[in-house]
């Protein structure tokens, strides 16, 4: 009789364990990723101590009242932003003796009219001038129609011109330092840039706060001005083609490094002119922001191609050693996701130094501002360290959509973007009251 026998295979390791060639990429690949995390960070650590040193070693200039020139200062509206009343109280108890500010609503309906019209009733100012949006371009945006409106109306007492945003509460030397830097002929524009609080109740302000961090030192590293807060010489807006340009583009500021340097000019960054945002914004607002600022990138920006390869160190990068950090926890290669988790554990907590390293150093520019600091409570560096990774897949998921992109919306306006100079305005109404958000110190 014949004996038939059962013989147990187990099963292949293949199910516990990944293969040998599978296991020496995932070796390389996190040798590879843990060097390319902590390179990344030095970098980031040093360009952070340049922007520090800078801010350590600059002193303000300021002229006296007989050498500063006449000034006009322009804030476009369309919506009310949520500190606008408080906006324009500083725009016109400036420390400066000859400016006139120039308001441009969108128009007679918008809710930002009303408390213009308001406000300077009450403050009975008379070197301020406000009217509505007159003549609706459509190849360009509207902020840029208001602007070439009202510059293409001064006359030529006016030398110099400052740009502001509704959601800008400036202090009361601003113009006066903001204006003082183009006594030097090399000098053709000044600008400052805003600064969050690092607290909220709404996390997208916590990213926000967060992203604006690396953004505030990219900006002075590449001389990029902010239109929140910039002044450029008259004769440079005329003689340079700006205003030319301005009549066909989004953006009326990221282009102007490359203008101003093909004309031998610098952008001179007045580290007093960091100027404090109170403003929340929800996790879906900002993203819908940094979509519009990912595209107005790809559009001016003149290094463009470094935003993307900073973009990928500090988005990329951080993701992928996450994934396989749980893959090698999965196929438990605990040596792996030890290194793994060690090499990401040094890199957020490096990042996390270098927010509050920034945070202090800033510090003393809002006090002299006269401004109260926001306390840095245990709870509230625990939400930064959180906020982090959450920050890196935001922007990651902003600029992948921003790629994909060929309309803009911007409260209630919408463009169709075929090119950087090929704009079109497809679809305006005037802001309504209605649109206004429920929460009223949330940004639109």
């Amino acid at each position: 009789m014949r004996r038939t026998y059962l013989i147990y295979f187990p099963r292949p390791l293949i199910f516990h364990l990944p293969s040998l060639p599978h296991f020496l990429i995932m070796e390389e690949l996190t040798i590879f990723l843990s060097k390319s995390l902590l390179s990344w960070l030095a970098i980031q650590v040093c360009l952070a101590l340049v922007f520090l040193f800078y801010l350590h070693l600059s002193q303000r200039s300021s002229l006296p009242d007989e050498q500063l020139p006449k000034t006009a200062v322009i804030l476009s509206l369309r919506g009310a932003d949520p500190f606008l009343s408080e906006c324009l109280r500083s725009l016109l108890a400036q420390n400066y003796p000859q400016y006139n500010l120039k308001l441009v609503v969108d128009s007679q309906t918008d809710p930002a009219w009303q408390i213009a019209h308001d406000t300077v009733n009450q403050l009975g100012a008379t070197n301020v001038e406000l009217n509505y949006l007159r003549v609706i371009r459509h190849n360009c945006s509207l902020k840029c129609s208001a602007l070439l409106q009202v510059v293409s109306e001064l006359d030529n007492s006016y030398e110099v011109v400052a740009f502001v945003d509704g959601d800008t509460v400036v202090h009361p030397n601003w113009l006066r330092e903001l204006v003082s830097p183009l006594s030097n002929p090399k000098i053709g524009a000044t600008t400052g840039n805003r600064w969050y609080v690092p607290t909220g109740k709404y996390w997208g302000s916590l990213v926000r706060y967060a992203g604006n961090v690396s953004t505030v030192v990219q900006m002075f590293l590449f001389g990029i001005p902010w239109g929140g807060t910039l002044a450029v010489k008259t004769e440079v807006l005329r003689h340079t083609g700006m205003l030319e340009m301005w009549g066909k583009v989004l953006n009326e500021d990221l282009m102007m490094h490359k203008v101003l340097k093909k004309h031998g000019m610098q952008i001179k960054f007045v580290p007093s002119l960091i100027m404090v945002n109170r403003e929340e914004c929800d996790l879906l607002g900002l993203i819908d922001h940094l979509k519009r600022l990912f595209l107005y990138s790809r559009l001016y920006h003149p290094q463009w191609i470094a935003i993307v390869g900073d973009l990928v160190s500090s988005i990329l990068f951080p993701t992928t050693a996450i994934v396989l950090l749980l893959i090698s926890l999965w196929f438990e290669q605990w040596e792996l996701t030890n290194q793994l988790f060690r090499s990401y554990s040094i890199y957020t907590l490096g990042l996390l130094l270098i927010m509050l390293m920034l945070e202090l150093g800033i510090r003393p520019v809002i006090v002299a501002q006269g401004l109260p600091i926001t306390k840095l409570s245990p709870g509230a560096v625990l939400k930064m360290a959180i906020a982090i990774p959450l920050t890196q897949w935001v922007y990651g998921l902003a600029m992948l959509s921003s790629l994909l992109r060929s309309t803009v919306k911007w409260r209630g306006a919408i463009y169709r973007v075929q090119g950087p100079w090929n704009i079109r305005l497809i679809e305006y109404q005037a802001y309504d009251f209605l649109d206004q958000p429920v929460d009223s110190k949330i940004s639109l």
